[in-house]
């Protein structure tokens, strides 16, 4: 029987697998500097001699287009810390402590908020790869450490690890955390996870996803005190919220200012899908004002139905082909309501077709994980917030090294996406 990915093994590493290991780090470096590169062609090259979008600006070279959306609150709080706004209200709160944390002690270094917030979080995305490459290497191979450290470097969503967010911080300690885990190093796991819970809310997802591990895997008592451990950056961060504001929960009654109410938001995944079907200016007035968006969906349906039927007598590589082809003109279509669909509906099947290939831990922190965003009450960034668990990209990674002709065309199609996203940041429009 094939052994699980991510599955302990007790036999050391010798010295010619250390020095595969070693080529790979050396690999998983240099995919995080080409990705990287591609996103400062796209953000300090391409984006400048653009002209500025309708409600968008056209930005100059600097360190300034790192810093947007999000990044003001960060610097807000690295700067001045958690303070009140004119009504009184501190919805910065809601945002994590961690980040501005090590923002502020490298600003204190004599740099401005946007290089040390660009520097911190582009370095710990490369710790992320670094760790991820080495988890997935030493229990499921090269090959899967390849794709899983391709697809986590050149992820659309990537981009959040470049510019001042918190996904490179949160990737760096999660990953750590279930590394830790496999590898029965319960101290780092209650660390490493105390952070994690300290950068960002879905951290917590770590508790519930290591304990029910240690159940399936019979670990001993420790392992579930270090499962609950995790949640102690958490703690701190409430017990502050206690300390300075008399709200034990101050962040998560702030962030309920742009959540529409706790549980699954229904309205936003009816809207998302109404607007990959219809269209959204149909959504929008309520009634069918624009024919040619659901004609041509339901061609690509029908399209994508007629492939499927016809595979045995096309052959693998001319359906491969014609399903590419498909998927690129739903994108076109249907533009970012795909993408935050595919992403959390996407994970969850991925997960569930490969949980006999991905250990427990893996795969239980991808279902907590993706289970505390579909009942966040909100599908607002939901596709960003999903990269950020780790799990999504190794499982993606051991797909695509079973079907590499496919795990190409993902590739050059995620290489294309990136560079959008990363002109339509420096460009001030939304991303994710």
């Amino acid at each position: 029987m094939k052994e699980k990915l991510l599955e302990p093994n007790s036999a050391s590493l010798t010295s010619k697998d250390k020095t595969l290991l070693d080529n790979g780090l050396i690999f998983a470096a240099a995919m995080w500097l080409l990705s990287r590169l591609l996103i400062l062609v796209a953000m300090l090259l391409i984006a400048p001699i653009l002209p500025a979008p309708s409600g968008g600006v056209a930005p100059t070279i600097g360190w300034g287009v790192f810093s947007w959306w999000d990044s003001l609150a960060y610097q807000q709080i690295a700067t001045y810390g958690y303070q009140p706004d004119n009504n009184g209200n501190v919805y910065s709160v809601a945002f994590f402590p961690l980040f501005p944390l090590f923002i502020r002690a490298v600003m204190n270094l004599g740099l401005p908020f946007e290089v040390a917030g660009t520097l911190v979080n582009n370095l710990a995305f490369l710790g992320a790869i670094l760790v991820l490459y080495s988890w997935v290497e030493e229990r499921g191979g090269t090959k899967a450490a390849r794709w899983s450290t391709a697809v986590l470097a050149f992820c659309p969503l990537s981009l959040f690890g470049t510019v001042i967010y918190t996904e490179g911080l949160f990737l760096l300690f999660s990953t750590a955390a279930l590394r830790a885990f496999d590898k029965q190093h319960y101290i780092w796991v209650g660390l490493w996870g105390a952070f994690a819970t300290a950068a960002r809310p879905t951290g917590i997802a770590l508790v519930p996803a290591l304990a029910i591990a240690s159940w399936r895997e019979r670990r001993p008592p420790i392992a579930y005190v270090a499962s609950l451990a995790t949640c102690g950056g958490l703690i701190l961060y409430c017990l502050y919220c206690q300390l300075q504001f008399g709200d034990f929960l101050a962040f998560a009654h702030a962030q309920q200012g742009w959540k529409r109410s706790l549980g699954v938001d229904w309205l936003g995944w009816w809207k998302m899908i109404a607007q990959i079907s219809v269209g959204s200016a149909n959504w929008k007035y309520g009634y069918i004002k624009d024919p040619l968006h659901p004609i041509l969906f339901l061609i690509i349906c029908g399209c994508g139905y007629w492939l499927w039927r016809n595979r045995k007598k096309l052959g693998s590589v001319k359906v491969g082909y014609g399903f590419c082809a498909l998927w690129l003109i739903l994108w076109l279509l249907a533009g970012d309501p795909l993408l935050n669909t595919v992403t959390i509906l996407g994970g969850l099947y991925l997960l569930w077709h490969l949980r006999a290939n991905l250990s427990p831990a893996a795969v239980t922190f991808g279902f907590c994980g993706l289970g505390l965003l579909l009942t966040s009450g909100s599908t607002i960034s939901l596709n960003r917030l999903a990269y950020g668990i780790v799990s999504l990209s190794v499982a993606l990674g051991v797909l695509l090294e079973r079907y590499p002709r496919w795990g190409y065309a993902v590739m050059g199609f995620f290489t294309l996406l990136l560079a959008i996203f990363a002109i339509r940041f420096a460009q001030h429009q939304w991303v994710a």
